[in-house]
């Protein structure tokens, strides 16, 4: 669901300037941390499967990622994929403990999803989310595989998440845990909005699939 199609109908011109905002602020990070990186675009492509002009359109606002996007960049670029999320105002920012008010948001707007950090910032060996999909939002078109694991738990609403092309439909109260090298991405098949919480482990010698 990589692009910059709209999801949930016409939207005001306020919504329109806030996602295009997160849209900014989400490219010249990844614009960052790969120059920070001395990698080219070329070799993010590389280690990404990506193509050159995505990740050019996606630095420069001109394209909106999907969460497998997204993963395949914070491998390449070595950081957790919660170096994208937006960052807090609030000065309530402790090393070990996150407070609701100061959750990191990933708002993204094409995919119809958005992740709240639940883990502090840094490197480390889990990340915990809170994911929030709307109707038909989606991790992406294509499936995902890596080393580590993923686990969740929903919260409320339904999540299909297919595992090497078999797909599992989740009511809330059911969970879930598999390695994350099985192929693998969810969608929200339903009219109502789904909650779910999303743990990752990634071990820091990640890299894509060849």
């Amino acid at each position: 669901m990589d692009g910059r199609g709209e999801t949930n109908g016409t939207k005001d011109a306020p919504a329109i300037e806030a996602d295009d905002a997160v849209d900014q602020r989400l490219g010249e990070t990844v614009r960052l941390l790969r120059q920070r990186a001395g990698l080219s675009i070329q070799d993010v492509a590389n280690k990404t499967g990506l193509s050159n002009g995505m990740i050019s359109q996606l630095e420069r606002a001109r394209a909106m990622p999907s969460i497998r996007t997204l993963r395949l960049l914070s491998i390449a670029l070595d950081v957790p994929i919660s170096y994208f999320f937006e960052t807090t105002d609030t000065a309530d920012v402790q090393r070990y403990i996150v407070r609701k008010n100061s959750r990191r948001l990933l708002r993204l707007t094409a995919s119809g999803v958005v992740k709240e950090a639940l883990t502090p910032e840094g490197k480390g060996q889990m990340e915990l989310y809170e994911l929030t999909l709307n109707p038909g939002a989606s991790s992406g078109t294509d499936f995902l595989q890596h080393t580590g694991e993923k686990a969740g738990y929903i919260l409320s609403g339904s999540l299909r998440l297919w595992l090497d092309n078999q797909a599992h439909v989740l009511e809330a109260g059911d969970s879930f845990r598999f390695p994350s090298i099985v192929p693998h991405m969810f969608d929200n098949p339903t009219q109502q909005v789904a909650r779910a919480i999303w743990v990752t482990t990634l071990r820091q010698t990640d890299s894509p699939p060849g």
